[in-house]
């Protein structure tokens, strides 16, 4: 996009600063997502939570069962929090004029959570305690990320929009390989107590008792504080349209308004549930990674974290080829794509385990899963970054510039609305089977459902109806 040398007012920066800033919450924001809910502490903290159920009396294969239920249990809480907060959040951005004060907040309640899970000692000690502040914090941590693609609508006309988005997708996942690199290379404790590259951990952390694997979540906040410095920099409120403090009725009677405007709207009103149901299949498979990795392939961290960086720098390259498919050819059939590869990476993922590979029986000790499996890794990364950042840029198709925080905020809603299922259903079909494997098998169930539903979705949007007075 081209840079504009000319600002809203005194102090606001220039488009390609504001463009920047915006992309900086990519990069701040990512180590919640790759360090914490998927390749340090998810891993982590299913390990520690087994061995707690393990000692309580349960069977092996009961307390992994037990472990990943406790993990999706509090992610379901996490996932119905932020759908029923962010129209509202969105609604009250948009008639108050004033977005700032809420980064602010949610910033503060990350960044401390984070700090909150070195406590989680390898004996159990501090898990309830450790499993409140991670969603705590990653609640706050998405509460800011979905207000902040409320501005992307300002960033760019709707055709470099998928652009910006794809580049700020693949911006954060570069986040996240820098962030793994850093925590592999320099904390995180292998079974020797060593390093991945054979160094002891930094700061003379105590490998016993797993003191570098738990500094993830003072880094993390470290990390969040330290990048969001540019966004703040950056970012401002508009000058000169500040208005009164909305009351309940005002943002209720608008968002009441804006659910009723979707019967008129079946393109919008087709991507907000087809995205619903895809996101939450997605969230499942970023969720669950490393889970699966520790409890099924039975891989150290550091061997999570190693898949960690092939898929977050196959999200980084694919997210920003991504962008430029989207630009060239719209959203909807980087969105299609994306899901078929996800469909066959599910499939793989039930059908894998270290003995076996879709009913193909293999000889003890194979590598071929482990192989499979980083590969899996791969498309995971790959396929999931494109496929945010193209239905990032698919909204902007559907969005009234004038109301685009609370229409971002329905946006956030459908992809949480149902953030309760997919957990829920994995852990059902967990508990029920008894097995890690089949418990994935909601995953299939839900892309299938956002596949079909994305027919009736028109590849540009309807930019008329959400211009229309």
């Amino acid at each position: 996009m081209a840079d504009q040398a000319e600002t809203a007012g005194l102090g606001h920066p220039a488009t390609r600063q504001r463009v920047w800033g915006w992309m900086f919450m990519d990069w701040a924001q990512q180590p919640y997502a790759t360090l914490g809910l998927t390749f340090i502490f998810s891993p982590y903290f299913a390990a520690v939570a087994a061995e707690w159920y393990l000692g309580s009396g349960l069977t092996e294969d009961s307390a992994k069962a037990h472990a990943q239920g406790l993990w999706s249990s509090a992610q379901t809480v996490s996932g119905l929090f932020i759908a029923f907060t962010a129209p509202l959040l969105g609604a009250w951005a948009d008639a108050s004029g004033r977005k700032m004060p809420w980064f602010w907040g949610f910033s503060v309640i990350a960044t401390l959570c984070a700090a909150a899970l070195w406590f989680l000692m390898p004996d159990g000690t501090g898990l309830t305690l450790a499993l409140i502040a991670f969603w705590v914090g990653f609640t706050a941590s998405e509460s800011a990320f979905n207000l902040n693609n409320a501005t992307l609508p300002s960033l760019g006309t709707p055709d470099e929009v998928g652009r910006i988005s794809g580049s700020a997708s693949a911006f954060g996942y570069w986040g996240g390989v820098v962030s793994l690199f850093l925590m592999l290379l320099f904390f995180a404790e292998t079974p020797s107590g060593q390093t991945l590259i054979g160094l002891a951990p930094a700061f003379g952390l105590d490998p016993e008792t797993r003191e570098g694997t738990r500094f993830v979540g003072p880094f993390i906040a470290i990390w969040f504080a330290l990048f969001m410095v540019p966004f703040f920099l950056w970012n401002r409120d508009p000058a000169g349209v500040r208005q009164a403090r909305p009351g309940a009725g005002q943002i209720l009677g608008g968002l009441r308004d804006s659910l009723r405007e979707l019967a008129d709207r079946p393109s919008y009103r087709s991507f907000l549930l087809s995205s619903m149901f895809y996101r939450d299949s997605l969230a499942a498979l970023y969720a669950y990674g490393g889970i699966y990795a520790r409890l099924v392939l039975g891989w150290e961290i550091t061997q999570i974290g190693v898949f960690g960086i092939i898929a977050a720098i196959a999200a980084a390259v694919i997210s920003w080829l991504g962008g430029r498919a989207d630009h060239r050819w719209g959203p909807k059939p980087v969105i299609l794509t994306c899901i078929w590869l996800l469909l066959a990476v599910s499939v793989i993922i039930i059908g894998m385990s270290r003995d076996h590979i879709l009913f193909v029986a293999l000889p003890e000790g194979s590598r071929l899963p482990d192989t499979i499996f980083f590969l899996c890794g791969a498309v995971i990364g790959g396929a999931g970054g494109a496929l945010y950042s193209a239905s990032r840029s698919m909204m902007v198709r559907h969005t009234d510039h004038a109301r685009a925080a609370e229409a971002f905020g329905l946006f956030a809603l459908t992809g949480k609305a149902t953030a309760f299922l997919a957990p829920a259903l994995i852990t059902f079909f967990t508990l029920w089977t008894q097995s890690n494997q089949l418990g994935f098998l909601p995953v299939i169930f839900l892309f299938l459902l956002g596949f079909v539903l994305l027919r009736w979705v028109q590849p540009d949007g309807d930019r008329a109806a959400c211009s229309a007075p």
